[in-house]
């Protein structure tokens, strides 16, 4: 293993974390928030240090990274990026608990939205920007970021993009990585900024349209305010429902709009199931709700937000859906697993992943009718080679291990969430939303609620789901494998 260049580019990344550290300390300078001010500029200092220490003792030998130090690099720049960005939330006494900190963090990091604060009174605008960019930080993802800026980050900064990128399969743009790096980050800012203008012109204020635009960009839901965003008007609601959509979809579709390859755009396979799951849940669900609502309007507005909020991964709210029928609570958990599109800014098992595993059965259910009858999966008009849906597969089994390992954790926890009655209903949509990097769950996770009510140890649990989902689960595991760090391998 090419340790010397694992280092090398974790330092590389460390540093440029600095960069945004300091960008939020901006925000606090700009509303004369001296003490939070000063937490980002020590956290700053914190970051470029190590960060520079990391690339001084580690001069590689060769450039060359392959699968396996991909792998490495991802899982532990994400584990440092947010150990180091908690750091300005416990200095400036927002959050004083470093395990609350690191929750805090890792939620925005890893675009999940789940939080501990319970009240935002008195939190410093730099607190609530920082924890708000971290998602449009961690949305695109911070080694694609540093691929298209970094000249020589490797040879080989494809095993990078691919342990980071989410979706079954990763592939170029363009010929060189760089370049389908950059312009990945361009369609990317051109969405949020446009996104912003839009809110401004809502009558949002300017802070809250910049954080809640880095919250639907990153699909991770972190707001200002303690009623997510059911306070702003109709209008503005609508917009964010459509740019959570619009976020939810795999980028490479835009990229081919660019180059007016429409035909390719209305053809994507998976594109068109995200939109007929939205459109089928949405309709479900504003039927089901009508007798809350007793307005049309009402109920389709609330209805296509909590459906573009969920599937998304995004997590903001409206309402409060906990005192929704049970079928369109039934249909929200539903969305969490389901998530967005593979190469979107989406948590989730994807949807791409869940056509092609529903093709894989009928496949095999026809194989078994018709034994000599010869077929193969397609996708997006492709066949799907052996490889990947052996990968597939192997998620699918992986995932629910590790969920309902999730799940016995956070039950033998001394500490009980809720009632006796909600425990079960607290815990399954907690490991849900997070392991998703959704957010919000049900009862006393609900979207009205908190995760602080949860033990340290529950707190890390759901820490370190958050970290499997966004990256998921190989990266993780493969870097913790104690075969990985083997001088034999």
């Amino acid at each position: 293993m090419n340790r010397r260049m694992i280092f090398r580019v974790i330092g590389s990344i460390l540093q440029i974390e600095a960069i945004f550290l300091v960008l939020s300390g901006v925000v606090s300078a700009i509303y004369k928030e001296n003490k939070s001010l000063l937490a980002f500029l020590l956290s700053a200092v914190i970051a470029i240090t190590v960060g520079t220490l990391l690339k001084t003792f580690s001069k590689p030998k060769t450039f060359v990274i392959y699968a396996k130090e991909g792998f490495v690099i991802v899982a532990f720049a994400w584990m440092l990026m947010s150990l180091i960005g908690a750091l300005p939330f416990v200095i400036s006494g927002d959050i004083p608990s470093y395990v609350d900190a690191v929750f805090e963090i890792v939620s925005g990091f890893t675009t999940t939205g789940a939080s501990i604060i319970t009240s935002f009174d008195g939190i410093s605008h730099g607190t609530l920007f920082w924890r708000s960019f971290s998602h449009w930080i961690g949305g695109m993802g911070i080694l694609v970021f540093v691929t298209a800026i970094l000249p020589s980050v490797s040879e080989r900064p494809i095993h990078i993009l691919r342990a980071e990128m989410p979706g079954p399969t990763m592939g170029k743009l363009l010929p060189r990585l760089k370049d389908t790096a950059v312009i990945l980050y361009i369609i990317y800012v051109i969405m949020t900024v446009i996104l912003i203008a839009l809110l401004i012109f809502g009558g949002m204020p300017v802070f809250d349209s910049i954080i809640h635009a880095f919250g639907t960009a990153g699909t991770g839901g972190f707001g200002v305010r303690a009623d997510s965003v059911s306070s702003y008007s109709s209008y503005l609601q609508w917009v964010i429902t459509v740019f959570m959509i619009l976020f939810g979809v795999n980028f490479n579709i835009y990229y081919l709009l660019l180059i007016k390859k429409i035909k390719n755009f209305f053809t994507s396979e998976e594109l068109w199931s995200y939109i007929g799951i939205i459109l089928s849940a949405t309709a479900i669900i504003t039927v089901n709700i009508f007798s809350i609502y007793q307005n049309f309007a009402d109920s389709l507005r609330n209805s296509a937000f909590q459906v573009a909020s969920i599937i998304s991964t995004t997590g903001y709210s409206t309402v409060d859906f906990n005192n929704w029928p049970t079928l369109s609570k039934t249909i929200l958990i539903i969305l969490m697993f389901i998530g967005g599109c593979a190469g979107s800014t989406a948590g989730g098992i994807k949807v791409s992943r869940i056509v092609i595993m529903f093709k894989m059965i009928g496949k095999e259910i026809k194989h078994m009718l018709h034994p000599r009858a010869v077929s193969s999966v397609r996708f997006e008009k492709r066949p799907v080679d052996a490889a990947t849906t052996k990968n597939i597969g192997n998620y699918f089994l992986i995932y629910f291990v590790c969920f309902f390992v999730i799940l016995l954790l956070l039950s033998a926890d001394s500490i009980t969430v809720g009632t006796v009655n909600n425990a079960f209903e607290t815990n399954f949509s907690a490991a849900a939303a997070c392991f998703n990097n959704v957010g919000p769950g049900l009862s006393a996770v609900g979207p009205l609620a908190s995760y602080a009510q949860y033990s340290d140890f529950s707190k890390i649990v759901l820490s370190f789901a958050m970290l499997l989902g966004r990256l998921e689960i190989f990266p993780l595991i493969i870097a913790l494998s104690p075969s990985c760090w083997s001088r034999n391998k």
